[in-house]
């Protein structure tokens, strides 16, 4: 698996991850609203602290769901 947010396997300065990209969170976020781990995703570590606090930031917003609505 290779990191979606590196370029050709080059960590681009800053490292940053939009909030306000629900589409790209959405798919970092399995049925149940966990986040899936690095080892699934194929997110490099750095990038996966970024996600984590992307999509915890866009929770407490509003954008996205905390748990999931069966």
């Amino acid at each position: 698996l290779k990191c979606r947010f590196c370029v050709d396997g080059v960590v681009p300065r800053p490292v940053y991850v939009d909030y306000k990209d629900v589409k790209t969170l959405r798919q970092l976020v399995d049925r149940e609203g966990r986040i899936s781990p690095r080892r699934r995703t194929g997110t490099s570590a750095i990038y996966q602290r970024a996600v984590r606090k992307a999509i915890m930031r866009a929770r407490f917003i509003g954008l996205m769901p905390y748990v999931n609505e069966e």
